[in-house]
């Protein structure tokens, strides 16, 4: 892959303003130390017996062994996320290195967890610098190219030790390693990260890994000008398929350095007209109907009507469960900490709407610590346990709902337009909500599903409506937003960029509460009001 007169991508045809390297694979090559491991658990015994612990060298090195293969196996897990996070210094040692000793012992090495780590990697690998690095990073230098690490460690200071000793320190501008940064490859962000550092964005840096699915798929994802591979041991061996490829393969970083050298000293052309094309002409959609249609469901699609009755009946259910189970709850205690909870859920959302962060609460949070606030730690225990299920059946019993007038021929006739639609709903039981839904005929007319106890935030927060918008795959300007509450609906499809809202009258708020906002300008007024669904209808294919 180093011939000289190998044709070259024509990635590869401008110079970059930055060069990102792996460590491992790239800069250096490494290989095991076959006394490696013996090694190793000879010092974590010195280690452990200076704090007073004798455990033999022949447990410690099982304990190695056992986790270095956990660990390995939970990296090849990792390079499938989409942005996966890095393991702790602790976590590497409490939950993997040292998981089956007795804790006093993994007390000890998680508490020197990092100086550990650095210890180790130069015990179990010999590292030798690869060919043609010097001359590269040479080459990088006298171009003007800055240069940065961008590498996947346990131990990023003993790569900038191994750096420095190998007098390769001076010649990269920075060094980005996962476990200081608290990301891994693939997730693009170590990679932006790294052009950020090098004042650039990733379009103008190349990119150089050795594995397909973390060094390929990361600088893909980060969206680099090139991405090169030098092939080292774990480059045709990917632990499972990757379809993602590289613009150029070379045997050695060598091959690399003529590339670099004969590049045009002139900015790549700029990106394709295509995309801004397509989303002018998306936009334009908005004054003659939606390219999608996002709603609200509560107030919206449905209105339901509270259930004191069935509400009561359920706390005396749960009081009946409880006392089962062994724990003294009475009845009126059951139903009194429905009304408390409930009181709790209310001031919950009042307080958590002041940011621009919006949590949503989780079953977990309802039922132990708003309903179970005044019992006792063994009900509190029972309730953590069926949290999920309870507000499952919470939300199908605490009131009666029924479809809105006009919903059903909206999505129908969205369907046969072709008009991709999302619900955004805030919701106790995203479940229930599909379900309900179903029981009205219309769930299946209805193409991205976002909720607010499944996604973790509620609206105004405006990751609501950008998730949705990441389903439909549309530019936000071109979408239409309907809801029945200004503060919530309105003010998450404005901050998501949404193009037209619409407040739908005869939802949770009554007309002078609507009017009160109707009348303040700012984000939470809509651009159209309507009293039901059915108005928009004949609004989708652009007819007045």
């Amino acid at each position: 892959m180093n011939q000289p007169h190998a044709p070259v991508s024509p990635a590869l045809a401008h110079r970059p303003e930055a060069l990102l390297l792996d460590f491992g694979g790239v800069v250096f090559h490494t290989e095991k130390r076959p006394e490696g491991r013996a090694d190793a658990a000879a010092l974590i015994h010195r280690h452990l017996s200076r704090a007073g612990h004798a455990v033999a060298e022949e447990t410690l090195r099982v304990s190695l062994d056992a986790g270095l293969a956990a660990l390995k196996d939970w990296k090849n897990a990792a390079g499938r996320r989409r942005e996966p996070v890095e393991l702790t210094h602790r976590e590497i040692w409490e939950d993997f290195l040292a998981s089956d000793l007795p804790e006093p012992a993994r007390a000890v090495l998680a508490g020197s967890a990092g100086w550990l780590l650095g210890e180790l990697t130069p015990l179990l690998s010999e590292h030798t610098v690869r060919p043609g690095v010097r001359e590269l990073l040479h080459t990088a230098r006298r171009l003007g190219v800055r240069v940065g690490i961008v590498s996947n460690a346990h131990a990023g200071r003993s790569h900038r030790a191994l750096m420095r000793e190998h007098g390769l320190e001076e010649l990269v501008d920075v060094q980005l390693y996962s476990d200081e940064v608290g990301i891994r490859k693939p997730h693009p962000g170590i990679v932006e990260r790294a052009a950020r550092a090098l004042c650039t964005r990733p379009e103008r840096c190349w990119f150089v890994g050795d594995t397909i699915d973390r060094d390929v798929a990361a600088g893909h994802r980060a969206g680099v000008a090139a991405v090169i591979v030098t092939r080292d041991k774990h480059t045709d061996n990917p632990p499972y398929p990757v379809s993602v490829r590289p613009h150029a393969v070379y045997d050695t970083p060598e091959g690399l350095v003529p590339v670099l050298a004969a590049a045009l000293d002139t900015p790549p052309p700029a990106p394709s007209a295509v995309t801004a094309t397509a989303t002018a002409t998306a936009s334009t959609r908005a004054g003659a109907g939606p390219a999608a249609l996002l709603l609200d469901h509560g107030g919206v699609i449905a209105n339901a009507v509270k259930d004191p009755q069935a509400q009561k009946e359920f706390g005396l259910r749960l009081a009946a469960r409880l006392r089962r189970a062994g724990h003294g709850v009475s009845d009126e205690e059951a139903v009194a900490a429905l009304l408390e909870a409930r009181g709790a859920h209310q001031c919950f959302k009042s307080e958590g709407e002041r940011g621009p962060v919006v949590p949503e609460v989780t079953p977990l949070q309802y039922w132990r610590d708003f309903f179970g606030t005044s019992l006792a730690p063994g009900a509190r225990a029972w309730l953590a346990a069926e949290a999920v299920a309870l507000s499952h059946e919470w939300a199908h019993i605490k009131s009666r709902p029924t479809l809105r007038e006009g919903a059903a021929e909206l999505l129908g006739r969205c369907r046969e337009l072709g008009i991709p639609v999302a619900v955004v709903s805030n919701t106790v039981c995203g479940r229930s909500v599909r379900e309900r839904m179903a029981s009205f005929g219309v769930e299946e007319l209805i193409g991205v599903h976002v909720y607010s106890d499944e996604l973790g935030r509620r609206k105004p927060d405006a990751l609501t409506v950008r998730e949705a918008l990441r389903g439909l795959s549309t530019d936000a300007r071109a979408c239409w937003f309907a809801g029945d509450k200004p503060g919530r609906d309105m003010a998450a499809a404005r901050s998501a960029g949404i193009g037209t809202t619409v407040l739908v009258r005869g939802g949770s708020l009554d007309d002078e509460a609507l009017n009160g906002h109707l009348s303040v300008p700012g984000p939470t007024r809509p651009d159209r009001v309507v009293a039901s669904l059915a108005e928009l209808v004949p609004l989708l294919s652009g007819r007045p």
